[in-house]
């Protein structure tokens, strides 16, 4: 499953201090011990389920009342004993009314117990009790060994929106656990189509068709789905038939016949388009887009095959299911999730060519289909055990960069992943494999997706690319089709490299928090010495055994040595005929934590003209981004160098550095990126370039913003809309009505931001159309402009605007646009009623992480 990464994330993170990672990093460096860190209260142990059954085989035959939104559902379980005798069988089944249970034999007569035909049925009423409406307790007419398959038929109705709500979950990488959701199921909302879709994990499943509930579980399956005939569905497995009925539905049968975790289970409604690509080794791979997406589909994801190729060869597995198809839903309650050949997304990985031009989903693309080897065919047993799925996925992401784009690229993606992790650090620190979570949500964190990640990158950097990989192939081979825990990735690479790496696991899965790393290099007497600190509080966190690289340049010349830092306080001492250029410790960059050592300017040019990283780059240009720094020729040299480094990433960050600059050679410097703003290759690179010209405040570059409206990127054109209207030229009113109705967030929101500027009560309907019809994740942007609008309109306007702002904050799927909603109430407050209704949404509210921030913001 790929998390939601949303605005109200970033406000999170900088409400609660993220920004001050690296500022307190390098604090107490005469200390080993610290401060107690973040306090993460602790629940009781919690184990893999304990199996009594084991639910070999499912099969469902469902219809939908989409108006109650109910589930109609026939299911048929085959299970047997796990290993001790049973004359009772429990199932999880939450909040269905139930109609009846059956035990089907097909050997014995129910009258005169005589043996029967293979083709006949009998059908034995069983009794049962469902007091607690979760878990259904079925009453066997004997008892059962391991030797004994029997099946259980399940007539029943699902209601998963009467499903009680579960308060005071406070994080996860979904947002609801309803199960299977009905979108429009009225057809009311004109805008948006009707759709129904699942989403199962963690055990949400069982909310719309009974089973073992449980990812230490493996299963295969049957569905008949029965539809109106204007709806495609989708769902695990093959379509092995389409049968019209005379009721005007239509009855698709699909077949997963490998087994899998029940959480893994999906069935998707709607009206779909379907655009189907084809391997060479005959493996369906197709896409399931609204209509208006459907020329785009293959743009989206038609880098698909060429990623299940590259995992099948890099993970030693071909691609071990029947089909891989990929579907895009409204008002997911996640980033996206992996069930089985079925993955769904939400509705923002769909995107037109312009948009593609600027970003593409290839990163979740590629973490859900690598959760198809990790976490599909190996799953984790329990949820405490969660990396074991998550921390593949989310590497995979850093090894598609890495092959399809490049080393830069890839390092980017893990800096970013290790910043993500870091922020979360400072409000706690928690082992990776944690069997002593409060709620198994907690699980979906930053420490199971980027650590994780960067955990094994650091592991493949110190086993080295063919053991790491070789040792991939041995844990996913000897474990495919079933369950592991940590101990069988262990003994994998312990296996494989012959080294007992317990201490590598008990450190990075089994220990909370990271290094704190300082370095201080002196040199003298012909050697240069790295006296190197660990400053994480010792109390809780290891002292880490850390296989590192050091550089050494000295007289323009590198040389790299291996060493290990494996105490509080250590000194390293390499040789150097003179005071070197450059010490780089943890030259590759694997460490995951924090490396604090003091660069003057010299050191840091040198850097970035000699050291061959991304981050090194990334590290020189960011610290020598001050403007007093800029005055410096040698350091005002190197950032116009960067300017045209060969990595758009750099240009991008070299470009915004000079935003409103006014020092030595401004003429040349403007004229540079002037330049970018009509040549550079890289969308990011040419919006940065408007957005520091804009900075100027010069009119000499109006004629650039008036050229770069037509630009091919949508980014560069609203970037270029906000400059220049920012002065209100003569045809603005012409320009700003050519991309009214344009369908990009971000056009629409300058668009917005000009109208704001200078409120007309007619645009009034605009701003309500544009709010209803944007993508939630343009919609958070939108509403802050809004407010703007709102707060300079007439009275009668804002009153006007209450309700539909009110009905926003209470109803709207997505958490951010509600909290984004609520904040422009907060714009409004001296309008009578305003604070009482603000009040209610926020004692109404049932999401924790919202409510959090309601407290926070209550005088917003």
């Amino acid at each position: 499953m790929k998390k939601i990464v949303t605005l109200f994330l970033l406000i999170s993170f900088l409400t609660a201090g993220g920004s001050l990672v690296l500022a307190q990093a390098g604090k107490g460096a005469d200390s080993v011990r610290r401060s107690a860190g973040p306090v993460v209260r602790k629940g009781p142990y919690n184990a893999s389920r304990t199996l009594k059954h084991d639910l070999l085989h499912t099969r469902l035959n469902l219809r939908f009342d989409w108006n109650r939104q109910h589930v109609l559902g026939k299911a048929t379980l085959r299970v047997k004993p796990y290993f001790y005798p049973q004359n009772t069988l429990e199932i999880d089944a939450k909040g269905f009314d139930i109609k009846s249970v059956h035990l089907i034999d097909t050997l014995v007569s129910a009258d005169a117990r005589q043996r029967q035909p293979a083709t006949q049925y009998v059908f034995d009423k069983l009794n049962y009790t469902y007091t607690d409406r979760r878990v259904l307790r079925v009453t066997l007419p004997r008892t059962y060994t391991r030797k004994d398959t029997f099946d259980i038929q399940i007539e029943y109705t699902a209601k998963p929106n009467e499903l009680p709500f579960v308060t005071g979950r406070s994080e996860g990488a979904t947002t609801s656990d309803k199960g299977l959701y009905f979108i429009n199921h009225d057809g009311s909302e004109p805008n948006k189509p009707r759709q129904i879709w699942t989403q199962g994990e963690t055990e949400a499943n069982s909310c719309w068709f009974p089973t073992i509930d449980t990812p230490n579980e493996k299963m295969t399956q049957e569905i008949y789905l029965t539809v109106d005939s204007k709806y495609r569905t989708l769902s695990n497995g093959r379509l092995v038939s389409s049968q019209n009925n005379a009721d005007g539905t239509r009855t698709d049968y699909w077949i997963q016949n490998k087994p899998h975790a029940p959480y893994l289970t999906m069935i998707a409604v709607g009206e779909f388009a379907y655009v189907k690509d084809e391997m060479a080794n005959g493996l369906e791979v197709s896409y399931y887009v609204e209509p208006a997406y459907e020329k785009y589909a293959r743009a989206i994801f038609g880098r698909t095959p060429e990623m299940i190729a590259f995992f099948s060869n890099i993970f030693g597995i071909e691609y071990p299911w029947d089909k891989y198809s990929q579907i895009a839903v409204r008002n997911f309650v996640s980033g996206a999730m992996e069930n089985t050949t079925a993955t769904v997304h939400g509705e923002s990985v769909q995107m037109d060519d312009r948009q593609l031009a600027d970003e593409n989903s290839d990163a979740v693309i590629a973490h859900e289909l690598a959760h198809h080897w990790f976490g599909n065919l190996v799953t984790c047993e329990s949820w405490a055990n969660l990396p074991l799925n998550e921390s593949f996925a989310n590497y995979a992401e850093y090894l598609w960069f890495e092959y399809a784009r490049s080393p830069y690229e890839a390092d980017m993606h893990g800096q970013s992943d290790l910043n993500q992790y870091l922020a979360e650090a400072e409000q706690k620190q928690e082992p990776l494999i944690r069997y002593g979570y409060t709620d198994r949500e907690q699980m979906f964190d930053h420490h199971s997706y980027a650590k994780g990640g960067r955990v094994l990158h650091l592991l493949r950097k110190i086993v080295g690319d063919d053991a790491f990989f070789a040792a991939m192939n041995r844990y996913l081979t000897r474990n495919r089709f079933g369950t592991a825990e940590l101990a069988d990735l262990r003994i994998a690479f312990e296996e494989v490299t012959g080294e007992d790496l317990t201490w590598f696991f008990e450190q990075y899965f089994l220990s909370p928090g990271h290094a704190l790393v300082k370095v201080e290099p002196d040199y003298a007497s012909g050697k240069v010495t790295l006296k190197v600190t660990q400053q994480q509080d010792s109390t809780t966190t290891p002292i880490y055994r850390l296989p590192v690289k050091v550089d050494v340049w000295v007289k323009g010349q590198k040389r790299s040595y291996d060493v290990v830092v494996d105490k509080a306080k250590q000194s390293l001492t390499f040789p150097a005929e003179q005071r070197p250029d450059l010490v780089i410790f943890d030259a590759d960059h694997r460490i995951i934590g924090t490396v604090e050592q003091e660069k003057n300017r010299k050191e840091l040019v040198f850097q970035y003209y000699h050291a061959d990283t991304y981050q090194d780059k990334y590290e020189a240009i960011t610290r020598l981004e001050d403007k007093r720094a800029l005055v410096d020729s040698t350091v005002r040299r190197m950032m116009i160098t960067a300017m045209n480094d060969p990595f758009w990433k750099i240009r991008q960050v070299a470009i915004s550095n000079f935003a409103e600059y006014d020092g030595p050679q401004f003429q040349d410097i403007e004229r540079i990126v002037q330049g970018k703003v009509r040549s550079d290759e890289k969308p990011a690179v040419r919006t940065e370039a408007v957005v520091t010209l804009a900075s100027f405040a010069d009119n000499v570059n109006e004629p650039i913003f008036r050229e770069a409206i037509n630009d091919s990127s949508y980014s560069v054109v609203s970037a270029a809309l906000d400059a220049y209207l920012m002065n209100k030229p003569g045809d603005a009113a012409q320009i700003v009505s050519r991309f009214e109705q344009v369908p990009n967030g971000d056009i629409i929101t300058a668009v917005a931001n000009y109208y704001a500027g200078t409120p007309d009560e007619k645009r009034y309907d605009w701003f309500v159309e544009k709010l209803k019809t944007l993508k939630p994740q343009d919609q958070y942007n939108f509403l802050q402009v809004f407010g703007k609008y709102l707060i300079k309109s007439s009275p009668d306007i804002q009153r006007r605007a209450i309700p539909l702002l009110e009905s926003t904050a209470r109803n709207d799927a997505a958490h951010f646009v509600r909290f984004g909603a609520y904040q422009v109430l907060g714009l409004l407050q001296d309008i009578e009623g305003v604070k009482a209704i603000r009040r209610d949404i926020r004692g109404s509210e049932r999401d924790a992480r919202l409510k959090e921030m309601y407290e926070q913001f209550r005088d917003f």
